[in-house]
């Protein structure tokens, strides 16, 4: 990967050479990712409110069997997009994004069994301010992010092993402490990833820009659900009121 100032001068030199057609190629990019990563948190939250409706929520809760089919369903899923969307179609890339976010939709309506529907609508947009700003911030910026990334990518590597330490030592001060570094790391990837799409989206041939739009979707859309998860544990309380 360039340097970010390298890619300035790249976007700079291309532009006023070629009337802007670089620059409108990359904001055709990054709209269709905003695009299709909002159409997926749609299909997460009403997949979600659906099955939180239904006796689904039920037989999720009581057949521990289908918690791990749907685990592993979203691992290889998101396996599937990243290592094979040049391999396959645009549509079929995009189709499993979607049935990605409908999945992870099934897992989620648990939230509403714990946490008060105001508490989620208050966190829902508490996370789209934050990760609205910090996209913009990752999007507009000339400061080279890539240090920032390879840091925040090891301290997620530590926050997986903080929380599976956890898992067995139910601590609610360790909780906490996972829950603000999980926020931080959140905060910080979702610069970093919108500055690592806009970048390859200068690079990249425009009839590939569907693919990246996918791929960049699916990558905020993981930013964007964990952030949201992680601020629900601060702001969201223990129960429902």
């Amino acid at each position: 990967m360039y340097p970010q100032n390298n890619y300035q001068q790249d976007y700079n030199r291309y532009s006023v050479g070629s009337g802007m057609t670089l620059q409108s190629t990359v904001s055709q990019a990054m709209k269709r990712v905003y695009f299709k990563m909002t159409l997926g948190l749609l299909v997460t939250a009403f997949v979600s409110l659906f099955c939180a409706s239904t006796s689904f929520i039920s037989f999720y809760l009581t057949h521990s069997w289908l918690m791990w089919v749907l685990i592993i369903a979203e691992f290889g899923l998101v396996f599937a997009i990243s290592g094979a969307v040049n391999k396959m179609s645009s549509s079929l890339a995009t189709g499993l994004f979607y049935l990605f976010s409908a999945i992870n939709g099934m897992m989620l309506s648990t939230i509403f069994l714990v946490y008060s529907p105001g508490a989620i609508v208050k966190t829902f947009f508490i996370t789209a301010g934050t990760f609205g700003a910090m996209s913009v911030y990752g999007y507009f910026t000339n400061k080279d992010l890539s240090k920032m990334g390879s840091i925040l990518f090891m301290a997620l590597i530590g926050l997986v092993i903080a929380s599976l330490v956890n898992m067995f030592l139910r601590s609610s001060g360790l909780d906490w402490v996972i829950s603000i570094a999980g926020v931080i790391i959140f905060v910080g990837l979702t610069a970093w990833d919108t500055q690592q799409i806009k970048n390859i989206a200068m690079q990249m041939p425009g009839n590939q820009i569907s693919r990246l739009a996918t791929l960049g979707a699916l990558t905020l859309y993981l930013d964007f659900i964990n952030l949201f998860l992680f601020l629900l544990r601060i702001f969201g309380g223990s129960s429902r009121d």
